[in-house]
């Protein structure tokens, strides 16, 4: 399993937020291109990007930002604000990889075809879910904030049979919490569509989750608040960073 490490961007800024919150927001003193050379220097290949401010209101406000990190020598997986094919396009102009939620859940036929035109390899799906009352993970867009009618196995359906490849799930009530990471969860989800490329998304404090989401199969790993904050020592992350 791969580290992927995340820079979420507000206003230019590195930020995390709590659970998606966007009033529960930390900034950090740090600018995106130092943090992104460090992971670099760590062993890192890739780097999680996520625009708050596209996901927010649409407008690609940091687009100058994800445009440095492209120069990074880090691969970019870059999301956030992503509604239209146009926007997939734009954002893999500067990415290896385009990271999509709503706009799939929204036009499913649009994604699909996109999935064709672009390539499976460059898009992955985002798969944002919230535990019901009965532990059924239920699918939330539009930067967290909509509940959808679909469950995560239901949004999946819709496109495993065209050409599917990758799938970032985040458990949103873990996402900037320092919970630990939801390991039943991707289990079940590795169980249930080991096709897939698997990204484990929210919660992870330390290498024992990391471990322990290895443990589930997972193809990568992200985390971010984790990185900021230099809670995990370096050399106990290097058995997840390809290049350490």
């Amino acid at each position: 399993m791969e580290l992927i490490p995340a820079i979420d961007l507000k206003q230019g800024h590195c930020v995390r937020l709590l659970r998606g919150e966007f009033d529960q927001e930390t900034r950090y003193d740090l600018d995106p291109n130092v943090l992104a050379k460090r992971y670099l220097d760590w062993g890192a290949s890739w780097l999680h990007v996520v625009d708050l401010d596209g996901a927010q209101s649409g407008e690609r406000t940091n687009a100058p930002v994800i445009e440095g990190l492209a120069n990074s020598g880090l691969k970019l997986q870059v999301g956030g604000g992503i509604r239209s094919t146009a926007d997939i396009r734009q954002v893999l102009q500067w990415a290896e990889r385009a990271v999509v939620g709503s706009m799939a859940i929204q036009a499913p036929t649009e994604f699909i075809a996109a999935l064709a035109e672009l390539g499976s390899q460059r898009i992955t799906l985002a798969v944002d879910v919230k535990l019901d009352p009965n532990g059924l993970a239920k699918i939330v867009t539009h930067g967290w904030q909509t509940q959808s009618a679909l469950s995560l196995d239901e949004g999946l359906a819709l496109f495993v049979d065209h050409g599917l490849v990758h799938v970032l799930c985040t458990d949103v009530a873990r996402d900037g919490a320092m919970l630990g990471p939801n390991t039943e969860l991707y289990a079940a989800c590795v169980k249930r569509w080991p096709q897939l490329q698997w990204q484990a998304s929210g919660g992870v404090r330390n290498a024992s989750d990391l471990e322990q989401l290895a443990a589930t199969g997972a193809s990568a790993a992200i985390a971010g608040k984790a990185l900021l904050e230099n809670r995990i020592p370096v050399q106990e992350l290097a058995p997840f960073l390809p290049n350490a």
